[in-house]
């Protein structure tokens, strides 16, 4: 996507008109055409350059302007964030910069009331970088008259620099870990999560104390969900949920820490429902959606990824037409402020709900689904990507695209067979057989061996992910001539009371 249409695209309506007076107010001439290209840009004029500029030789002209109003649309963000946001890690950055200006005009009494106020703030809010500015212009001003003592700003920036140095070594490791995670998403590096997080805590010399903050938690819990849902066996990461659990019991609630609650709160949630656990699950959501209704910002962040899992968690339970009605009304609700990421997920998890139910409107949900591989690969993970491959071979076979479902298995196999060998991945390899013999000759699903074969991959603790089960219902459905629907919410009975 065009960059500058990026930008634009964070803005409402009303961003939009404030950003024009914004541009008439900076121009000083009136031939300046940066209102011109803003126009060209949002309405996708391809041919916009020939409207501004005549001549090829323009093109150079074409590209300074460009980048004037890029710049321009960076300012005006960075206002707008600065005026518009009212968290506390502002009104401490307002204080400080105010602190500073009031400094270098000698105003120093009302300076220093500023900065005393920002640094209690920052202080509360674990903001060690602010704090360190602050105190660095403390430190300059110490010899004005009614400065604080030297030696007692000299403690306390030195006790700072600690906090900072212990900040920066946890994100370096949750970098680190991010990177190996993105190894084993793309290229099917084998890793031991727990083996992993050992041999990183050690390498960065991490203490067991440093670890127990709102944010390393939730730092921890993103690395241990996107494990877990590659290795699609959660129970992997139970002692990581335990000590959440732990550590959340043993802490009073902070506002200041509102975006780390809702995140734990969705890792939790969604630990449960992989773990069959419906109902805490939705307890969970429950919690979720109170913390979201606290800050806009968050319930707008938010709210997609919580009504997929809450969809999940009526569908799993027998509440199809919920679910299906709820992803739905997400889906309608989604805009251009929308991550495409938590789109893709709605739409692939509706084209799933309605074709367990034998609805075709699955094969127009898959449609939507325009984007390429490579895409999809590098977004969402090759673990879903390969997913929604898949289910497209199912679709189309279900409703009697054979040709169209043959073609896309044959495309799949050139794909990923390398990589499914490559990360041990048996039963995707044997569930692909499974369905190339089923599009081949339709009657081999009253065969013995093959019911046989679906059977065992029913069975295998490798499937046991509610995913793989519906993967696997399908197939169930297809020898027993009874609902896909009926045959996962079985299957996921049976493997939940195990």
């Amino acid at each position: 996507m065009d960059p500058i249409l990026e930008l634009i695209n964070l803005f409402s309506n009303n961003d939009k008109k404030l950003f024009r007076h914004f541009l008439q107010r900076k121009n000083k001439r009136d031939d300046v055409k940066n209102i011109q290209l803003l126009n060209l840009i949002e309405t996708d004029d391809i041919k916009g350059i020939n409207k501004l500029y005549n001549s090829k030789k323009n093109n150079d002209a074409y590209h300074a302007l460009r980048k004037r109003l890029q710049d321009s649309l960076l300012l005006f963000l960075s206002q707008k964030t600065f005026e518009s946001n009212h968290s506390e890690t502002y009104d401490a950055l307002r204080l400080v910069v105010v602190g500073r200006f009031l400094l270098e005009n000698d105003v120093v009494k009302t300076a220093f009331k500023c900065l005393d106020k920002a640094e209690r703030l920052a202080e509360h809010l674990e903001q060690f970088n602010l704090l360190n500015e602050l105190l660095l212009l403390k430190l300059q001003y110490a010899h004005l008259p009614g400065a604080e003592e030297l030696e007692t700003l000299n403690a306390r920036f030195l006790h700072n620099q600690t906090n900072m140095l212990r900040e920066a070594k946890l994100n370096m490791a949750y970098a680190f870990l991010r990177k190996e995670l993105q190894e084993i998403h793309l290229k099917g590096k084998i890793v031991n999560l727990t083996n992993l997080m050992i041999t990183t805590i050690r390498k960065y010399k991490i203490s067991g104390q440093e670890l127990m903050t709102y944010k390393s938690i939730y730092q921890i819990l993103f690395i241990a969900n996107e494990y877990a849902s590659i290795q699609r066996n959660y129970s992997l990461i139970e002692r990581y949920i335990n000590r959440t659990d732990q550590f959340m019991r043993s802490q009073a609630y902070k506002s200041s820490y509102l975006f780390y609650h809702i995140s734990i709160q969705y890792y939790l949630a969604n630990f449960y429902l992989r773990q069959k656990d419906f109902a805490k699950s939705t307890s969970y959501l429950k919690e979720m959606m109170v913390l979201m209704t606290a800050d806009d910002r968050y319930h707008t962040l938010f709210y997609l990824r919580h009504q997929l899992l809450f969809a999940l968690n009526l569908y799993f339970t027998g509440f199809a037409n919920d679910a299906i009605a709820l992803l739905q009304k997400a889906l309608s609700k989604a805009n251009s402020r929308s991550k495409p990421e938590d789109i893709e997920d709605l739409r692939i998890c509706l084209a799933m709900f309605l074709a367990l139910c034998d609805d075709r409107g699955s094969l127009k949900q898959l449609s939507s689904l325009t984007r390429t591989d490579a895409w999809y690969e590098k977004q969402m993970g090759m673990l879903w990507t390969i997913r929604k491959n898949l289910m497209e071979i199912l679709v189309q076979a279900q409703f009697s695209n054979i040709e169209l479902a043959m073609s896309r298995l044959s495309s799949f196999r050139r794909r990923y067979r390398k990589y499914l060998i490559k990360t041990s991945e048996q039963s995707v390899l044997e569930f692909l057989k499974l369905i190339e013999k089923y599009l081949l000759k339709p009657d081999v699903v009253f065969n013995a061996n093959y019911r046989q074969a679906v059977s065992d991959l029913a069975n295998d603790a490798e499937n046991n992910d509610i995913f793989s089960l519906s993967f696997v219902a399908w197939l169930m459905a297809r020898m027993d001539k009874k609902s896909a629907y009926n045959t996962v919410l079985e299957l996921i009975g049976k493997s939940y009371q195990m």
